[in-house]
Formats: structure tokens, sequence, C-alpha cells
């Protein structure tokens, strides 16, 4: 039987996912995995419940949420991206960045997904500032707040990649990688417990995939993953998007096994109640399942090792 992977919405973030069709993962492992698009990211738990799809990745911020109803149906069971994707930057040089210095300057934020502002919030408050103080335009899409940033309308955009290299490529400055602040459980593949409990041999496989994937990213060069993964983002520069890779390679944006460690999760829990989204504590063992991973790194350890930070 085939399994239906729905995609989030297209993103240099994702790369892994691209990187495991591209490199045949899941032909070697045995699974039949089938690419659904999705340039709706609101919609892909709807369309994952409604059976539209076997498995989804996104963020997990989508399990917390979840967790939240009377009954939950949702699992996390293979992390690909443990650190936060996103940036700030700014049209004049920072070199020296504190959050303080977003008190007072016009800051765009992402308009299109909750996570980014949730954890940006939550790095404000930990720091014992007040969110509420900024001068914050919340309601803009990143490309538009890129054309404002290059007009000199704002003074430093929320962004993730390629946004953040066009920007520096127009002469702005990169302030701040929140992927520095540590693990923050970014992206896994999820699915439903029914799925789980009918689908364990192929959602096994799947994870086997990913694994080696991601020990494949860890052994080669941001060039050489940017020319397999080309073809999923026609219409960005070749050099834009190796420079885009190689800047989340060295922040150790993705994880190097599919084990999901419980602080990422419970940082992602704790920004989601300090910022109002969720209102119920969830623990890391309601959300997910990570039999597949032990069992996968059983079966092969891994020949670049997952750091611990």
């Amino acid at each position: 039987m085939a399994i239906t992977l729905i995609e989030n919405f297209r993103a240099v973030f994702y790369t892994p996912f691209y990187a495991a069709f591209a490199l045949h993962a899941y032909d070697e492992a045995g699974v039949d995995v089938r690419r659904l698009d999705s340039d709706d990211p609101g919609q892909t738990v709807q369309r994952l419940l409604s059976g539209q799809g076997d498995v989804a990745w996104g963020g997990p911020i989508r399990l917390l949420v979840d967790q939240q109803q009377p009954k939950n149906t949702l699992v996390l069971f293979c992390e690909v991206v443990r650190r936060d994707p996103f940036f700030l930057v700014g049209r004049t040089p920072k070199p020296n960045f504190q959050l303080t210095d977003l008190l007072g300057v016009k800051l765009a934020t992402v308009s299109e997904v909750p996570t980014p502002w949730l954890c940006l919030q939550h790095d404000l408050r930990v720091a014992g500032l007040d969110p509420a103080q900024l001068r914050r335009i919340p309601d803009r899409s990143m490309p538009d707040n890129l054309a404002a940033l290059r007009a000199g309308e704002i003074d430093v955009m929320q962004a993730f990649q390629p946004f953040v290299e066009q920007a520096i490529e127009s002469g702005a400055h990169l302030w701040y990688a929140a992927a520095t602040r540590g693990r923050t459980a970014y992206t896994a593949f999820y699915t439903t417990r029914a799925c789980l409990e009918r689908e364990p041999e192929n959602l096994l496989r799947m994870t086997r995939a990913m694994y080696r994937t991601q020990q494949w990213i860890a052994t080669h060069e941001s060039a050489e993953l940017a020319a397999l993964v080309a073809s999923y983002f026609p219409t960005l520069a070749l050099p834009t998007l190796t420079n885009a890779l190689a800047r989340y390679k060295a922040l150790q944006l993705w994880n190097r096994t599919p084990m999901m460690q419980p602080d990422g999760l419970l940082w992602l829990r704790d920004a989601c109640l300090s910022g109002g989204y969720i209102q119920r504590s969830v623990s890391y063992e309601q959300c997910v399942d990570m039999r597949f991973a032990a069992q996968v790194m059983q079966e092969t350890p891994a020949t670049v090792a997952d750091d611990t930070e």
C-alpha cells in the first residue's frame, strides 16, 4: 500500500523532506511514498484527518493544539527540524545584537504561520521584556516585508530562508538566528494514532529512509545538497539556495537522527503557553511515539553522531 505524505508548504528549511525523495530513500527502504502538494499550512491537519493523506510533515505546535481537545488523534514519530529556522534581518549592522535592541525599532514579523512569533515573544519574555512594547507589524507576508526592508519602510524583519539571503544580497544585515537558542522542536512527521497502528511497517520504513537522508545531509557539502534539491525551488538562484543551506547547516538546524528530544518539544510548549496559543500544559509522552526512531537507530548506529546541544 502506498503512503500519501502531505507537504505542509514549500520551504527551504524543509530540504531534508525533498532530499529523501531525490535520494530515492523511500524506494530503497521498500515503501511507496507519494507526496501530496499543499500551499496552505492551516489545512494540513484537516486534510490528514479527512483521509486525504496518511502522514504529514509540519510543526509539533499542531500536536500541542490537538492535545487541547477532548479527543486527540495525532502523534509525532520522526523529527527532522530540531531548531528554529527563522532570523531577524535589519537595515543597519547590529554585530552585538541583544533582544533589547528590538525596543523602539519598527519590526515586521511573520504572518503566514504562528510559530515564529510565538517563539520570538517567548524569547523576549525569558529575557524579561514585554512583547507588547514592540512596534510590530504583524500582518504582512515575508515577500512584502522583504520589499519594505529594501525600501527603508521597516527597520528589521523576521523571516526564513531564502528571504534572509536575498535581504543580505541587497545589503541588509543579519541580527539574530533563532536557532542559536538551542533545541526547539520545529518539524516532524506526524500521523493519526489509527494510521500508526494500521501501518507500523510502512512508518518504520519511512523513518528508516529519513534516517538515511539525515546522515547523507550531515556528510555532504551544502553545494551538493543544493544541487540535489534545486528542482524543488525552480525560481531560486542556485548560489542563493546554496548559501541558504550552508547557513542552516552551520546552525545545526536539522537532526542527524529521527529521535525527538523532550527539551525541544517542551520549549515549544512553553512558548505556546506564554503566547496564549494553548491553555493547558502537555507532556512529551502525550504527543510523541519514537518507537520507530529507536528501532532504526539500534539497527544502524549513526555514522555522524547527533549532538546533544
